[in-house]
């Protein structure tokens, strides 16, 4: 009797959330705050599931670029919005959890600062250089870095700040970090020739298939799914690694059928072929969707592992 009738609340519960999401509606435009500047995939992602938000919804979404700090800065302004459901922010994780981690103290806002919606999917950060480049995986650009009297690579998040300086420190490359503000930027560095090599999370995968770049190594735990002969950082000898999630995240204090709302529409985008393309043709992955809980357990969790890292 006791199992039926937790099954039936169960049941109720489940018939219950969806139709508390579809009773809930902006009272006016939602401003989709983008941590990145224009172009990366950050931006590119943030975008299209803004205007598909609107096809499904009728909905106004407004994306707006906040660079700075890997994210910091847009969910520092984000951490003082109303929590009305009229402003949401989209980040990366592993820039927000290094800085929570580093300088934690010095910061305006901590995991509890938000209520988390769900994420997309999770990066596929690569290192690159230009096709013609003297060296053709890590350990040669180390010894080209050293010949030259230091390189600049240029990056867009605190991880690949901290993996640059880790290189400097195990290697002596002597390379010169150039921050840019999304990867976009950094890949017509490397074409431009501004840099000699740079991290990036997808927008190479064009200039990859047309020869005008190549893939010096993963800097994800495994290999990347459109360059499978390419190594990890740590299979080249290197114990480094990232696995950052784009995710979404609100102000906290979100009443029940704003936080529904915007998951349902959130999780009714990121399941439609617009974004499910996206995600497949621009960054050669399949979209991952971990929903509130599962995104506040994700940066939970992984709070937890960048302080295992650093202490």
């Amino acid at each position: 009797m006791k199992r039926f009738i937790a099954v039936a609340c169960a049941t109720l519960l489940s018939m219950a959330a969806p139709a508390m999401a579809d009773e809930w509606a902006p009272d006016g435009p939602i401003e989709l705050q983008i941590g990145f500047g224009a172009g990366g995939e950050t931006d590119t992602l943030g975008r299209v599931i803004a205007s598909t938000i609107e096809e499904q919804t009728g909905w106004s979404v407004v994306p707006q670029n906040k660079p700075g700090g890997g994210g910091i800065a847009m969910f520092t302004g984000l951490m003082n919005q109303d929590a009305d459901g009229s402003v949401i922010g989209m980040g990366v994780s592993m820039p927000v959890l290094i800085n929570l981690t580093l300088r934690g103290d010095q910061l305006p806002f901590d995991l509890d600062s938000f209520d988390y919606l769900g994420t997309v999917t999770r990066a596929q950060l690569a290192i690159i250089a230009q096709a013609d480049a003297p060296f053709d995986d890590i350990a040669s650009l180390v010894e080209y870095s050293k010949e030259q009297g230091g390189v600049p690579v240029a990056f867009d998040a605190k991880p690949q700040e901290l993996m640059l300086m880790a290189l400097n420190e195990q290697t002596g490359a002597g390379f010169k970090l150039v921050s840019t503000k999304s990867s976009a930027e950094m890949v017509q560095f490397v074409l431009g020739g501004q840099v000699d090599a740079a991290f990036n999370a997808g927008t190479h995968i064009q200039y990859l298939q047309k020869g005008d770049v190549k893939m010096l190594a993963s800097a994800n735990a495994d290999r990347h799914s459109y360059a499978p002969d390419v190594p990890t950082l740590q299979e080249q000898g290197y114990d480094l690694y990232t696995d950052p999630y784009f995710y979404f995240a609100a102000p906290q204090g979100l009443d029940d059928h704003a936080k529904a709302g915007l998951a349902k529409a959130l999780d009714d985008a990121i399941k439609s072929d617009n974004v499910q393309n996206v995600v497949r043709n621009a960054m050669q992955n399949s979209t991952n969707n971990l929903g509130p809980d599962g995104t506040k357990k994700m940066m939970e969790d992984g709070l937890k592992s960048v302080g295992d890292l650093f202490n």
